[in-house]
């Protein structure tokens, strides 16, 4: 009796095992991904609405500008090769652009609230409210085309919106804006104001029949080369906390870990109130201070050094193929001979190189919440 016993318990455990298998290899086939952020995801929404990108952007991958903000690649457009699925075209670009399985409303300079600054005084109007009224607007017309006997390839399914993806990786210029205000106002009413805004976009993207959210953190923006004292003024040392040991501005990155605290808590209040949805939270500012405290370890040069552009001494020029003239000298504002050995491309952007490295970490659920990989992130915790 004893034999036939454990006969049956081993003959359960298999099955049992080979349940588990079977549910970890299993992939949620996404039909689409419709991504929301700023100038970390923006795939050519900004160079579409105003002025066109130009080289040296884009020139390692695409070998021309195509209005991403790097010499190369993004993080968004490694994840969707990851999902087996094509480079995301801006919603805002009507030129040889392609919907078929998603579109990006990312713009540059874009913030979480709504802003009072222009293009021209480095401002987006595309708030995330806006990149969501977009999304709204592109899923009713697509859903009316397909009605009226349309179906041609140029833009997703109506069923493909439930089994799509919906990525977001915003809030990074809302936290410098509230570094700019710190003294004007409660910087923790500010941060839990933005976050509920976010909140509430993520609840009507719910609305809209949204189910899979992949919701990226804010980087720590301290550790951009444009904030270090090193680049901003001459025989300048900082006083003891200002920076950390890898020299990023403290103060900087405590407002981010803030921001994000919110956000993860209130990813966790949404899972809780929406059980048919997965909402993974994936922390971006831990896969980002990774590899700035190991560059040379990871075969790049010290993370402070900026690839594109001129920033020593409080000067300022900007990445492109020009000139500038600093104190009677002429220095060229251009790319270095190597973006691949460097992290940041133009000071507060990161290289293909870069962005390459950090989605290679993320997409394995490793810095996520639940840790799903991004190819099971459907499946609810």
């Amino acid at each position: 009796m004893g034999l036939l016993r454990q006969f049956f318990v081993a003959v359960i455990s298999l099955s049992v095992a080979g349940a588990e298998e079977a549910k970890s290899s299993e992939s949620c086939g996404f039909a689409a991904i419709f991504n929301f952020g700023d100038s970390n995801s923006d795939t050519g929404c900004m160079s579409a609405a105003f002025y066109p990108a130009a080289l040296p952007y884009g020139q390692t991958f695409f070998h021309e500008a195509v209005g991403r903000a790097s010499d190369g690649r993004l993080i968004i457009d490694f994840i969707a090769k990851h999902l087996g699925l094509q480079y995301l075209s801006a919603y805002m670009d009507s030129v040889g652009s392609s919907y078929e399985e998603g579109a990006n409303f990312a713009a540059a300079s874009s913030t979480i609230r709504r802003q009072n600054r222009t293009f021209f005084d480095g401002g987006s109007p595309f708030s995330l409210e806006i990149q969501v009224a977009q999304f709204i607007q592109f899923k009713t017309r697509t859903a009316r085309l397909y009605n009226k006997g349309f179906s041609g390839n140029s833009f997703p399914r109506p069923e493909d919106f439930a089994k799509a993806i919906y990525t977001f990786d915003i809030g990074q210029n809302d936290i410098a804006a509230a570094l700019q205000r710190m003294s004007q106002e409660n910087s923790q009413a500010v941060i839990s104001d933005i976050v509920d805004q976010f909140s509430n976009q993520l609840i009507y993207l719910y609305n809209e029949g949204a189910r899979t959210f992949w919701i990226h953190n804010t980087g720590p923006i301290g550790c951009l080369p444009v904030a270090m004292p090193i680049h901003n003024a001459y025989n300048y040392t900082p006083v003891d906390g200002y920076l950390d040991q890898n020299g990023c501005v403290v103060y900087q990155n405590d407002m981010a870990k803030e921001f994000n605290t919110k956000l993860n808590d209130t990813v966790v209040k949404l899972r809780a109130l929406y059980l048919d949805a997965s909402f993974v939270y994936v922390d971006i500012f831990s896969a980002k201070y990774e590899l700035i405290s190991n560059a040379k370890k990871e075969g790049f040069v010290e993370a402070s050094e900026i690839c594109c552009g001129y920033h020593e001494g409080g000067n300022h020029f900007f990445c492109g193929d020009y000139n500038a003239t600093i104190n009677g000298r002429e220095v060229h504002v251009g790319s270095c001979q190597d973006p691949s050995s460097r992290i940041s491309w133009d000071g507060v952007h990161y290289t293909d190189a870069a962005n390459s490295w950090i989605a290679n970490r993320i997409i394995t659920g490793s810095f996520s919440d639940p840790p799903l990989p991004i190819t099971r992130s459907c499946l609810l915790a």
